[in-house]
């Protein structure tokens, strides 16, 4: 006892500044995007806004995609301008973003409304996370990374259930309560965060055209860059606006106008350094990494589909009257309490039921639940186990979630198929960014776990574009046959399993190749 009581005496009040901090923040976030699929698909009449399945696939698709591309450059100005700052700042954006949500009701105002969320905690990330970084050491580090993961949870799971509740009465007060906790999350800044020391005059040397060519250069040079760049944005109008057919002409078309390009650059004989930027041929930068980070986004492509699927997927097919049938009886029991104790309990079923039924994120919940409750045992059952393992074990094991949901449409099917997934989850996303870091070149480490959030990125981006397109064609408005949905999921997981393992073994064969040893290799 006296050894586990030293060990937490060693992180400062930073440390617990930030991550109770961390914890308001996530409130915010997932106290609205737990229930968005839910707000931007619901009826009007309910106080939904009744957009397409696809619309609100590109909504939530565009503004995490950039929400997590924008810590870096954040991370540079926090750098100069000092930590404190960056949190106050991003509470400035956060609160009245999240108020402003509750005026649009077209796409383009509540994208513009969301993307202004998306940046508010874009600049909080980064900040967060240094803190978390600057107030440990190798000793205590991963016990500190380890609170500091947990507090994640505790807010993903706090934040869903007070929406949840509140938003039985009006969805306003969704953002209202989000904007509440942001507030929050400023005084405890205010009152009690305090820097933690670091080398400002050296990270305040990082200017933000040193982050722009930095996030160039891991791609490549800027021709490759602007390449990538145009094929995300042609998937992007494919989802919404431009048809399959001329999505692909003109994906082509973008393709080979650049290849033609190269072919007359290379022939021209200069060299690439004699030459203006937009007339020099194509360059790719890391481009085993970036190969790494879009597989990995398909799990973060399957992982997402619980927030952007599955609510609507719960709302419109599964009957959880087994569900009331079996918490009824306790349910009675808490209200006939309060009764006797003077409270008014008429309306209290609208904090938990909607249309006789039991609110998809109550549901959608138990995953931070069960991440809290056994994220330590898991991780120490797979203590022994290589990165690469325990990733393709828990893909594998989210795949399983994925068939539960073919066995049926009950409450009880979903909250199995909900626990099996966060089993998977706990064993496969803390430890992708260790493998990252155990592939990277010893001289590369740093840029591989800073760049590491894009894969979270592309699978945000691709997740919400697949979602949409997917749930509007096998849904309610569609094909009404949602499982053959669950199965296109499954087998996207189970494709990125199998690209992993191969993957890891040219990997395994080039590290061995250049003499870089065993110890460096990440099997």
């Amino acid at each position: 006892m006296t050894t586990k009581a030293g060990t937490f005496s060693q992180f400062p009040r930073a440390f617990w500044a930030a991550n109770t901090m961390e914890i308001f923040e996530r409130m915010g976030w997932y106290g609205f995007y737990a229930v968005s699929s839910l707000y931007l698909t619901g009826p009007v009449e309910d106080g939904g806004l009744g957009f397409s399945s696809a619309d609100r696939g590109v909504i939530q698709g565009l503004a995490t995609f950039f929400l997590y591309l924008f810590p870096a450059v954040f991370g540079a100005l926090a750098d100069r301008y000092g930590y404190k700052r960056m949190f106050l700042a991003s509470a400035v954006v956060m609160a009245p973003a999240y108020v402003l949500l509750t005026l649009p009701t077209g796409f383009w105002p509540f994208l513009g409304a969301y993307f202004l969320v998306a940046v508010g905690h874009g600049m909080f990330k980064p900040v967060v996370i240094s803190t978390v970084a600057k107030s440990t050491n190798e000793e205590n580090g991963s016990v500190g990374f380890g609170i500091f993961y947990m507090m994640v949870n505790v807010g993903g799971f706090i934040g869903p259930i007070v929406a949840g509740v509140v938003r039985g009465w009006s969805w306003n007060l969704v953002f209202y309560a989000s904007a509440g906790w942001i507030v929050v999350m400023s005084i405890v800044c205010l009152l009690v965060y305090k820097e933690p020391q670091r080398d400002t005059e050296a990270e305040g040397q990082r200017s933000l055209a040193e982050v722009f060519r930095g996030m160039v250069e891991v791609v490549g040079n800027p021709r490759f860059f602007i390449l990538v760049s145009g094929l995300l944005v042609v998937l992007v109008m494919g989802s919404k606006w431009w048809d399959f057919s001329f999505v692909g002409m003109v994906a082509a078309g973008w393709l080979i106008g650049n290849l033609l390009l190269d072919v007359l650059y290379r022939a021209g004989g200069a060299t690439r350094l004699n030459r203006a930027w937009f007339l020099q041929p194509m360059a790719i930068g890391e481009g085993r990494y970036l190969l790494f980070l879009l597989l990995m986004a398909g799990f973060w492509i399957s992982f997402n589909q619980i927030f952007m699927t599955l609510p609507e997927y719960i709302r419109d097919y599964v009957d959880t009257s087994d569900l009331i049938s079996t918490f009824g009886p306790a349910a009675s029991w808490v209200t006939g309490i309060a009764a006797s104790l003077g409270f008014d309990t008429t309306d209290w079923s609208r904090a938990v039921l909607e249309h006789g039924q039991i609110k998809p994120e109550h549901l959608i919940n138990l995953n931070a639940f069960g991440i809290i409750c056994f994220q330590v045992l898991i991780s120490w059952l797979m203590r022994k186990t290589s990165p690469l393992t325990s990733i393709i074990i828990g893909v594998c094991v989210t795949i399983a979630s994925f068939g539960l949901y073919l066995v049926g449409m009950s409450g009880w099917v979903v909250v199995s198929a909900i626990l099996v997934f966060s089993l998977g989850e706990m064993m496969a996303s803390p430890r992708s960014k260790e493998y990252a870091g155990r592939i990277a070149p010893p001289d590369k480490v740093g840029m591989y776990m800073g760049y590491f959030y894009w894969c979270v990125a592309l699978g945000h981006l691709f997740g919400g574009l697949l979602s949409g397109l997917t749930y509007q064609h096998f849904g309610p408005h569609g094909t009404n046959q949602p499982g053959q949905m669950w199965i296109l999921f499954a087998a996207l997981a189970g494709t990125t399993a199998v690209s992993l393992v191969i993957y890891n073994r040219w990997v395994t064969r080039d590290a061995a190749r250049v003499g870089r040893g065993q110890s460096q290799v990440p099997e």
